[in-house]
């Protein structure tokens, strides 16, 4: 077993990370090819609202049961088999030619993302040192980096190409898999087999589950923000005269500033500490992207690039946290910080899209963007944890 107090094993972070990149990056063919299907099998909006709807539930909801299973019954299957699924069955999709076919492949690639996250997540502060926020951000980074990338590749792939050639790009994937097959270790257990369901919660979260609870409410506040940014940012952009090329710059912007800002903020956090970080990422989120979306002109470049940064940059903070206050029970509270947090907050999305048709969407994100300055309450109460501590007291 990993020397979880001292060594940094970069190798298998790196190779965690990659897992990581691979599923979502399957995972993120789904959205932007639904104007491609709908064109293809004259699907109705209520049917691609079906499929977004059961593609987000399996890829994010169910993802606590699975973290239950990984702890309980520590396996590479969880990982090579639930990688897998996504690699073979999203491409799929491209050979379909009716609804419940392309249903059929869209719940089974996401089932399978909601299979390898929660274990995958949980081995990263295993193999951390005391560098838990760097490799947690950078593990965060690499998923974040995958839905930015991989709606540009398929959607050009299948531009130049058609649908039909998509089993072509399970290639890339079944070549990385191999790699993954010798490399990725056997997550390690915690004695929890003998358990069962409620057993496991108590075990896992009996004395700590205020604290877990707390950051669990942050976590989904700031998905709420997030996930609505992402999803109504490019209409509002296009309202304002962009183009749609410019609406894509814009989208990358964001992502690829967020991404940076989690590597940085992890690392900043095995220093500083994560709840101060934590407090100030979410004192600031506010005000930028109030002026995100209030700066004329060319001022919306920088404007994005400080908005992308601050909305990611805690994401891998309350992972790290949960998980430190929780180490019993770390793919579980991983999947609950991440999968559910994400699953509760996009599920809230469509309420948001009603009442930008109700009055406009921009005035409905000028409230929304203001959600994270509610966040600071349970934020006061959340207890410290960090290494930095550690090393004061030493």
């Amino acid at each position: 077993m990993a020397d979880s107090t001292s060594k940094t094993y970069w190798k298998i972070l790196i190779a965690l990370s990659l897992v990581h990149f691979s599923g979502d990056f399957y995972s993120s063919f789904v959205s932007p090819l639904f104007p491609v299907f709908m064109d293809k099998m004259g699907l109705s909006l209520a049917q691609i609202g079906i499929l977004a709807g059961i593609s987000r539930f399996l890829m994010f909801i169910i993802q606590p049961l699975s973290g239950y299973w990984a702890d309980r019954h520590p396996s590479r299957s969880f990982i090579l088999i639930g990688l897998l699924m996504p690699i073979l069955c999203i491409p799929l999709a491209g050979l379909t030619s009716s609804f419940y076919g392309l249903l059929l492949c869209i719940a089974i690639g996401s089932a399978g993302s909601s299979l390898f996250h929660p274990p995958v997540t949980g081995m990263v502060p295993i193999y951390a040192g005391r560098n838990h926020g760097l490799a947690m951000s950078i593990y965060n980074t690499a998923g974040t980096l995958a839905f930015g990338v991989g709606p540009i590749f398929i959607t050009w792939f299948v531009t130049w190409f058609g649908l039909r050639a998509m089993p072509v790009t399970m290639a890339i994937g079944l070549s990385i898999w191999i790699y993954f097959y010798w490399v990725i270790p056997k997550p390690t257990g915690d004695g929890m087999d003998q358990y069962g369901f409620i057993e496991t919660l108590r075990q896992t979260l009996g004395s700590v589950w205020q604290p877990i609870l707390l950051i669990w409410i942050v976590m989904v506040l700031r998905a709420l923000v997030g996930q609505s940014l992402m999803t109504f940012m490019p209409v509002l952009w296009v309202q304002k005269g962009h183009t749609i090329v410019s609406a894509g710059i814009l989208f990358s912007i964001f992502t690829l500033s967020g991404t940076v800002a989690g590597i940085l903020c992890g690392y900043i956090s095995d220093r500083m500490g994560y709840k101060r970080l934590l407090w100030i990422t979410h004192s600031l989120m506010a005000p930028f992207l109030l002026m995100f979306l209030l700066v004329p002109g060319k001022w919306i470049y920088p404007a994005t690039i400080l908005a992308g940064g601050f909305n990611m940059a805690s994401l891998p903070l309350g992972v790290v946290m949960a998980q430190k206050i929780a180490p019993k029970g770390r793919s579980m509270v991983a999947s609950l910080m991440m999968g559910l947090a994400f699953g509760t907050g996009g599920i809230l999305s469509p309420i948001i899209g009603k009442l930008g048709d109700i009055f406009t969407i921009q005035s409905v994100l000028m409230i929304l963007v203001c959600i994270p300055v509610l966040s600071l309450i349970p934020v006061y109460f959340i207890p410290e944890v960090g290494d930095h501590l550690d090393a004061q007291s030493s």
